[in-house]
């Protein structure tokens, strides 16, 4: 091997040479040094990458190959899981037409055999026992002012709404007001009502923000509000109620409140003593209004017989109690009422909250014996009602069921039609 000298250097520098020469070599030999230690430090760096290389190739290998395996394993199971979940599928679809057909055939069988009515005879609700004893107006035969003969013959179809509010609280048009106007009342005790201009705006999801707010001067008890001629009518507590004692003891005071003017026009102290909730499941409501054809009445309950429901005629006007009568429908296990046609028909559920049912049926006029009226039930829903508002014009029901809203559409017919 050729090995360079540094003779042409020197010839080229000539006399300088040896001076220049010295400062070369001082300079350069500790540079060599230098390169040489670096030059050992990266190759002993580049093997231990080599290394470190080669052990992360062995390591992405044995994960590749137990991946392989675990795949191997696996896909056997998922075609299984696949055909199992066909299965499934297959069966759960098969078991729903079935339902659909038991549910079409429970229906048909309610209507053709509808549930037995919960009346008792009592000698006190009948008024035909020795030694009975009248009382004044009660009782007596209603004279319907209007020609309503109809009857309910079937709770066809629900349509749901929505979900608004809490589990108890009423929703309602004004029978005589605008057809389009919702009034929802949320709570069982509360000041403020919610109006919407129509249904739509009522079914939007942030529906709270196209009401307006209606606040009443003294707050509502129960779920018995009624929506009726551009009035609210509510009851609630007069001041020294319950627990007061005198004469104010479990007493109620109806108030009618303008909804336009924003003022109460009329209040009352409801003539009747030592109310109880007329629905053993409803136990918030002591006076539940209701409006059909021939006006505003009230479903309500005593302590002088506290296992049957009372009904009374009132005065929209002057909120003065016409009529009243005692019921052969029983408070247990009612959850609520609605009129129709002068008929009050009373809702019957359990504990838990089943199918409820229209088990029982008082005809104010006498002209609808409780043994022809039907008795249906009503479509599979959430929970219980806490009220039933009946619609004389769209002759449909609205109920609010566990914070739901729900429209029922029912079918009609005559009195006097054979059941």
């Amino acid at each position: 091997m050729h090995t360079p000298t540094l003779a042409p250097l020197k010839a080229a520098m000539g006399p300088s040479a040896p001076l220049f020469l010295f400062f070369f070599l001082s300079w350069t030999g500790p540079l060599q040094g230098q390169q040489h230690h670096l030059v050992e430090y990266m190759e002993r760096r580049l093997a231990a990458l080599e290394e470190r290389l080669a052990q992360c190739q062995d390591q992405s290998s044995r994960h590749a190959a137990e991946l392989r395996d675990f795949k191997n394993k696996m896909l056997p199971l998922l075609e299984v899981a696949e055909k199992e979940r066909e299965t499934l599928r297959t069966e759960a679809d098969t078991i729903s037409g079935r339902v659909d057909r038991l549910e079409r055939e429970v229906d048909y069988l309610e209507t053709q055999n509808p549930a037995l009515p919960c009346v008792e005879q009592d000698e006190k609700v009948t008024g035909g026992g020795p030694g009975a004893k009248g009382k004044g107006r009660r009782n007596e035969k209603y004279d319907m002012v209007t020609d309503c003969s109809y009857t309910i013959s079937q709770v066809r179809s629900m349509k749901i709404l929505k979900r608004f509010g809490g589990s108890a609280g009423l929703w309602t048009k004004d029978p005589l007001g605008p057809a389009e106007k919702i009034y929802v009342l949320d709570g069982t005790q509360n000041d403020t009502a919610f109006v919407f201009p129509r249904l739509r705006d009522f079914t939007l999801a942030m529906a709270a923000r196209k009401a307006s707010r209606i606040r009443v001067p003294f707050p509502w008890v129960g779920t018995g509000q009624l929506v009726y001629g551009g009035f609210l009518y509510y009851a609630r507590r007069p001041p020294g109620g319950p627990g007061a004692g005198g004469e104010l003891e479990n007493t109620l005071q109806l108030i009618k409140f303008h909804l336009a003017n924003r003022t109460v026009v009329d209040s009352s102290v409801f003539p009747a003593e030592r109310l109880i909730p007329p629905y053993g499941l409803t136990v918030d409501t002591y006076i539940d209004l209701a409006a059909d054809e021939e006006g505003l009445w009230a479903v309500y309950a005593t302590q002088e017989d506290d296992r049957h429901l009372c009904l009374a005629k009132l005065d929209p006007q002057t909120l003065d109690t016409e009529q009243q009568w005692d019921t052969p429908c029983p408070r247990e296990n009612a959850e609520a009422a609605f009129v129709i046609c002068g008929t009050l028909y009373v809702v019957y559920n359990t504990r838990p909250a089943s199918r409820a049912r229209i088990q029982c049926s008082f005809d104010a006029s006498g002209t609808l014996a409780p043994e022809r009226a039907a008795l249906s039930y009503f479509p599979r829903r959430y929970g219980a009602h806490a009220s039933l508002r009946y619609n004389p014009r769209e002759r449909q029901l609205y109920a609010w069921d566990d914070g739901y809203q729900i429209v029922y559409k029912l079918e009609m017919k005559k009195k006097e039609e054979e059941v």
